[in-house]
């Protein structure tokens, strides 16, 4: 197990660039998740404009 851990000496650059990559995924999820819940409230707003109840 440590052997895989340690990557055959590459593990300083394999593990970081793992580390990037999994918080700019995760950053991604975060902003995509937000303008999902941005765009909803302005359909509902755009939609009460249009046609009030």
């Amino acid at each position: 197990m440590s052997a895989y851990f340690a990557m055959g000496g590459y593990a300083v650059f394999v593990w970081p660039a793992y580390a990037l990559t999994a918080t700019v995924l995760g950053g991604l999820v975060l902003y995509s998740w937000q303008r999902y819940r941005d765009s909803i409230r302005n359909l509902e707003r755009l939609q009460r404009q249009v046609s009030p109840r």
